[in-house]
């Protein structure tokens, strides 16, 4: 199974953060499932780094790459086609970077990591138990 993890998601996963439910924690475990960070989740990391909102032990750029690779997730490119879909999907949830990762969930049939109730207001499948 294919998987993306929100932002929020990472940062806890990364953290060992009891927020992770166990459901999700045996989905990133099975090593049989495809886990991928966003390139918008990056992105976001690093918007939040730069505004004071968001303490990390090391610069993100750093930061994000060794935890990605550290807990086995895959890159996740930002496509012209997940952007573009923006414009088909109602405006439910005002984050733009939320709105991104479910654009990219759409286009790439994944499954969303999320604990969002508004992310899962769009034709997503999405998981949080």
């Amino acid at each position: 199974m294919n998987y993306l993890l929100d932002t929020c998601t990472f940062l806890w996963t990364v953290a060992g953060s009891p927020r992770v439910p166990p459901g999700v924690r045996r989905i990133l475990a099975d090593p049989a499932n495809q886990v991928h960070l966003s390139a918008a989740s990056a992105w976001e990391i690093t918007v939040k780094h730069g505004l004071g909102k968001l303490p990390l032990p090391t610069r993100p750029d750093t930061f994000v790459r060794s935890q990605r690779t550290a807990h086995g997730f895959t890159s996740l490119a930002l496509a012209e086609e997940h952007v573009l879909t923006l414009a088909k999907l109602p405006t439910l949830h005002r984050d733009p970077f939320d709105r991104v990762l479910v654009c990219q969930a759409v286009v790439e049939g994944l499954v969303v990591l999320t604990p969002d109730a508004e992310v899962t207001q769009y034709p997503i499948r999405a998981v949080w138990e």
